[in-house]
């Protein structure tokens, strides 16, 4: 990734907030990722040569794991997942260095996505959300927050009447017990269904808000994504908008506090992820004590590894 330039060290926009230390609980999902690389455009209504991989995925799952990748060395996902393929995903979080809190579904079957990743890495999803909206209220026991010292929810679950419930009991919850949460408004397709009003409403109490550029553009209704996070910034303590290869900017109480760039990378391969891992990276850095601007570098770096490897999860050789 190329980045733009700094503006030097930010302000962490938290006073008298939790200290660093403590686990990541993610809230979030796991998926059955099937990955299809094609070089060439999609020949409509024959066939179009591809490499393709079935790989265990899913946003929630993918910020645990790069989190645990980037050194946080207590993290817990909490997500909901079919009976058929609970175990096979069990198994690659725990790999992975993730804590694996599954609800085991025995009617819907794991959520998958097919990802369509094109000559130049950009990635399109078709989605069946599965087990994964069918997250309840039931599966949040108060005990998955001891220890922890933040909580991170992906906003997919925000996006079903049963599953909201779940991700909305799991921040006011941490809230209640003084514990920063973070929210990460996760599909621009799906936000835009919704409603963007409808969804800052979900999300209120976070403390900091993770949407890519698109994302931010729909939530604040204006189209510089720097001008969009400090809009949004009025409304959550911090916001952090991913920038892809331009990085990403910080901004609090109503402006722009900081803008960190993405290290460059060689040929890209495949950007499934990329914001993930940026979350993932970053909330580790928070974890071990890092101010606003080194922890968006080290979610930058995160990022950067993400778009050099096929799915969203790291490589397990280099954790």
């Amino acid at each position: 990734m190329d980045g733009a330039g700094g503006e030097g060290p930010a302000r962490n926009p938290r006073a008298g907030g939790a200290a660093a230390g403590g686990g990541l609980l993610v809230v979030g999902e796991v998926v059955t990722d099937v990955v299809a690389r094609h070089r060439t455009p999609l020949a409509y209504g024959t066939d179009t040569t591809a490499r393709i991989r079935t790989l265990p995925g899913g946003a929630g799952a993918n910020v645990a794991c790069w989190a645990a990748w980037s050194g946080c060395p207590d993290v817990r996902l909490l997500a909901r997942a079919g009976v058929e393929s609970a175990g096979w995903h069990r198994e690659a979080l725990e790999r992975a260095g993730v804590r694996a809190l599954l609800a085991v579904d025995d009617e819907a079957p794991t959520a998958t996505v097919i990802a369509l990743v094109d000559a130049g890495a950009e990635r399109t999803f078709l989605t069946d959300s599965g087990a994964v909206l069918r997250l309840t209220a039931e599966d949040v026991a108060p005990s998955v927050l001891d220890g922890v010292g933040r909580v991170h929810v992906s906003g997919y679950l925000l996006f079903a009447p049963g599953s909201r419930a779940a991700a909305r009991l799991a921040l006011r919850t941490a809230v209640e017990r003084g514990v920063p949460v973070s929210v990460d408004p996760a599909s621009a397709g799906f936000l835009g269904a919704l409603g963007p009003k409808r969804f800052l409403e979900y999300a209120e109490g976070a403390e900091l808000l993770v949407p890519n550029a698109d994302e931010a553009r729909l939530l604040s209704g204006l189209p510089e994504p720097a001008d969009a996070a400090a809009e949004l910034s009025r409304r959550f303590p911090r916001v952090v908008v991913t920038l892809g290869a331009h990085g990403a900017v910080v901004a609090a109480g109503g402006e722009v506090i900081g803008r960190v760039p993405a290290p460059p990378v060689g040929e890209p391969v495949d950007s499934t992820g990329a914001g993930d891992a940026f979350t993932g990276g970053f909330l580790a850095a928070l974890l071990a004590g890092s101010d606003d601007t080194a922890a968006a570098l080290a979610g930058c770096r995160a990022g950067a590894a993400a778009v050099g490897t096929v799915g969203g999860r790291p490589p397990l050789a280099a954790r």
